[in-house]
């Protein structure tokens, strides 16, 4: 089952199934929260939830996409409870994607921490089930207010080096009312970041990631499958500039899905029952490697058959939000 939230022409928000390119409204459902809020009450799941309230009348679904009608799966009402993160050097190709100048594993003393990291993953990054493995790298994306809508263009602020692709899955979390994460499901997403200034120093990467991002714009609930294999490609004034696969799941990770999930829950402040969590998990494939500069009108295409429609936003300019020297003084 693969899930959609979307705005009516009056603005008012519905939820929807997607089949055979049509949107089926979930009754009485007018937020993917609300939904599994409900689902974990009933102590059902997701998709029987969606059973219960059945089925409504249909939208034509490559018409809301054309009107940016569709919004992210998941949101929650009030964006500082929403924490949008993720995890790096988590797929088996992401080192050298980072790192090409280091590949050896043998002498720990002539790695980069990067490479170092990477090696720790790939020797304890899938433990048994039920036991913590090795942590990954994580890091902190921003607050829901950060999140663009499917087909809607990314803010470009004035002190950005790089407006670059992260093609990733990510996955969708709600804290149920018991302070226990429930994941809904996952969705492709765009994790965008600026790798002209984490190339400077890998201490920038924080400053690097505080940019915003997109995902969906379907959910596809339950779970993972092992082996997927997408597209990520660049256009530019109608033309692709630069195209590449992408391997997500396990088979292509270093780390398991449970001990990234782990290593995220595992701190208290994000059990806040209500909150919604977005986690990216990572990627080997960026066009920043292959020497490729976006700029102001291009567009990301990120896609995957498992997930539905692709993915697809563009690059705009914004004013600055903030000058330097204008912090008032009480």
């Amino acid at each position: 089952m693969r899930l959609v939230q979307f705005e009516l022409s009056n603005g008012e928000r519905r939820v929807g199934v997607v089949e055979q390119g049509l949107v089926r409204e979930v009754q009485d459902a007018r937020s993917v929260r609300d939904l599994a809020l409900a689902a974990i009450e009933a102590g059902v799941n997701l998709e029987r939830q969606v059973q219960t309230l059945g089925l409504g009348i249909s939208h034509d679904y490559s018409a809301l996409l054309a009107n940016l009608q569709i919004l992210p799966p998941l949101d929650h009402p009030d964006p500082a409870h929403m924490l949008v993160s993720g995890t790096g050097l988590t797929h088996l190709g992401s080192a050298s994607a980072r790192d090409k100048m280091h590949q050896q594993f043998g002498d720990e003393t002539a790695m980069t921490d990067t490479m170092r990291i990477f090696k720790w993953g790939v020797e304890g990054g899938k433990p048994a089930t039920g036991r913590a493995g090795v942590q990954p790298e994580w890091f902190y994306k921003g607050d829901g207010s950060i999140v663009v809508r499917p087909g809607k263009p990314f803010p470009l602020p004035p002190f950005a080096e790089d407006a670059g692709e992260e093609p990733e899955l990510s996955g969708l979390y709600v804290i149920g009312h018991d302070g226990k994460p429930y994941r809904l499901g996952f969705a492709v997403g765009n994790e965008f970041s600026d790798h002209v200034m984490e190339r400077k120093n890998y201490l920038y990467l924080a400053h690097s990631k505080l940019r915003s991002c997109s995902y969906g714009p379907e959910l596809r609930v339950g779970e993972l499958p092992q082996h997927l294999a997408g597209t990520s490609r660049i256009l530019r004034d109608g033309e692709v500039l630069w195209q590449n696969e992408f391997l997500s799941g396990e088979a292509n990770m270093c780390h398991s899905l449970e001990n990234l999930e782990y290593h995220h829950f595992k701190y208290s402040q994000f059990l806040r029952p209500g909150d919604v969590h977005i986690h990216f998990f990572g990627t080997a494939t960026l066009s920043f490697a292959d020497g490729i500069r976006t700029q102001p009108g291009d567009v990301f295409e990120i896609s995957q058959a498992e997930f539905g429609a692709p993915l697809i936003n563009g690059i705009e300019p914004v004013e600055a939000a903030f000058e330097p020297g204008t912090v008032g003084t009480l």
